[in-house]
């Protein structure tokens, strides 16, 4: 390289910095814009997000990158990075609104995980908040008196019995709601203890999330939908994205989506545990999809034991559906022993058709998490 070329290219090195300076300033610019919009929808009582905007906005910004020739898909990762950016500042600060300001909601179990996150959002957004953990028992009459939402927040084997131990202290216009993840015996508990509203909660996120800005929490009715909504109301205020479910429906879909998917984890985790597989050699052999099925197993078992047998062993329901899948796996036993190819193809094939259109929207996403995670490692 003579003097000339890399004079040349440190005057490029030299144009760049500034122009990420530029970047820099206009994002600090656009920051005061959302600042303002900010301003607006708290005035106005606005929703923070609005989806058909903001694809609208992502289709334009796609448009405008192919005319400059740059990879429209690099452009839309950048716009939806800004936007998550804009919508989380947007939810931290409308969020602070209470739907109900200055209404009393007891958290029984808020000292636990969970509870405490919710305590603390109902703090930020002006509620008068108590917390009753299991040695305050001796004041239950005390933390009950003229409350508006008594929130249940316990073990899962606890659940019941602390709601029928509270309800008889709660206001009869109290709202009583639990957070469990199940929610067939804790509804049939609230109506059968509390004669006031009820309405059954499943935040479907853990209290390490820092935000709920389109986090999903299920919602299963129970008593007086009306005197529950301001809850509802309160929820999406904080940026959840709510789905109203039976009890029954909830119980069993839940079964599959946290029951059978932790046990099945704890399975292969035990697995290669007891071939003692060296992990860390497995991840310089690995491809970016097993350093992310190596590490959904790793988080699993980075976390309280007692909180996941609660919950894959919370119903017989659960039980019944943890054998079939143990005796599922017996099946392909024979097929095993004999390196039975066709067997395997011919089931494989059977399933690929029942997972039908989903299979290429799951090939989608994993395909961009898995780039995501080349980015990072």
């Amino acid at each position: 390289m003579d003097i000339q070329e890399k004079s040349g290219l440190e005057a490029s090195r030299v144009r760049i910095d500034e122009i990420d300076k530029e970047l820099i300033d206009l994002l600090a610019e656009r920051q005061a814009e959302v600042e303002r919009i900010i301003d607006f929808k708290k005035k106005h009582h606005m929703p923070v997000r609005h989806p058909t905007r903001e694809e609208d906005m992502i289709s334009r910004r796609r448009l405008l990158g192919a005319d400059r020739n740059l990879d429209p898909d690099y452009l839309e990762e950048i716009f939806r990075t800004i936007l998550r950016q804009s919508r989380l500042e947007q939810t931290d600060s409308i969020s602070k609104n209470g739907i109900r300001p200055g209404a009393t909601v007891l958290i029984v179990g808020g000292t636990g995980g969970i509870g405490s996150y919710f305590k603390d959002w109902f703090i930020k957004s002006d509620y008068d908040v108590r917390v009753m953990g299991s040695r305050d028992w001796n004041r239950v009459e005390e933390l009950c008196r003229d409350i508006d939402l008594a929130l249940i927040s316990v073990p899962i084997d606890s659940t019941v019995s602390v709601i029928e131990k509270i309800s008889p202290f709660l206001p009869a216009g109290c709202v009583l709601a639990d957070l469990t993840s199940i929610k067939k015996a804790p509804l049939q508990a609230m109506l059968k203890s509390h004669k006031g509203p009820v309405l059954g909660i499943h935040p479907l996120f853990g209290p390490t999330t820092s935000t709920m800005d389109k986090q999903i929490i299920v919602a299963t009715p129970g008593r007086d939908a009306d005197a529950c909504k301001w809850i509802i109301d309160q929820l999406v205020e904080w940026g959840a994205v709510m789905v109203q479910s039976t009890e029954d429906e909830h119980d069993h879909i839940m079964a599959v989506v946290q029951a059978l998917r932790h046990f099945a984890t704890f399975a292969f985790g035990r697995f290669i545990f007891r071939h003692k597989v060296d992990l860390f050699r497995s991840l310089e052999f690995s491809s970016p999809i097993y350093r992310l099925e190596l590490g959904m197993v790793g988080r699993l078992f980075a976390q309280d034991p007692a909180l996941y047998s609660g919950i894959i062993f919370a119903s017989p329901e659960r039980i019944r559906l943890l054998k079939d899948y143990i005796l599922s796996m017996g099946e392909s036993i024979e097929m095993v022993e004999k390196g039975d190819k066709e067997e395997f193809n011919r089931q494989f094939s059977e399933i690929a058709g029942w997972f039908g259109s989903f299979s290429e929207q799951a090939m989608r996403e994993s395909t961009f998490l898995i780039e995501k995670l080349i980015e990072r490692f």
